[in-house]
């Protein structure tokens, strides 16, 4: 997922991507796909883009909109969600991420947390965010995540 974190694409092999990208684009021209092409789909708007701010959201949401079909999942529905957040405005996504999050098998999920936090920050909710990320914190403390963690929380204040 997701979500919201700064990419660096530099690395990325740009041959093997565009070979990628060409056999993605041909088994969805096919119409015989299912969800490993919908997820290779995914992965191909972002890699082509430089950045989160150059990705095609729209093309992500229409994406995650078939996978539902093929994998319904509530982790395919928050990914779902962090791209409505992107091309439709954080309130929308933060509403879907609200109702997600009120069913009982995503409430003990970290990333979910993360995107609410990650939400709830842009839109100047700063006690809701960082509530969200001390719930991260509880569910998935690993070490390195929890230095980085407590970071944001120190700096919504």
């Amino acid at each position: 997922m997701i979500l919201l974190e700064q990419q660096d694409w530099s690395f990325w092999n740009k041959e093997e991507i565009a070979e990628g990208i060409s056999l993605t684009e041909g088994a969805l021209r096919s119409r015989r796909f299912g969800a490993c092409t919908l997820q290779a789909a995914i992965a191909a708007v972002h890699a082509e883009s430089s950045s989160a701010a150059s990705t095609d959201w729209r093309e992500i949401k229409l994406h995650y909109d078939r996978l539902l079909q093929f994998q319904p999942s509530l982790v395919v529905e928050l990914n779902r969600a962090v791209a409505v957040a992107m091309c439709e405005g954080p309130e929308q996504g933060l509403r879907l991420i609200n109702g997600l999050l009120a069913r009982e098998e995503l409430s003990t999920y970290h990333l979910a947390h993360s995107a609410h936090a990650d939400l709830c920050r842009r839109l100047g909710r700063i006690p809701e965010a960082g509530a969200s990320l001390r719930r991260r914190l509880r569910w998935h403390c690993r070490s390195r995540n929890a230095v980085l963690l407590a970071r944001r929380l120190r700096h919504l204040k």
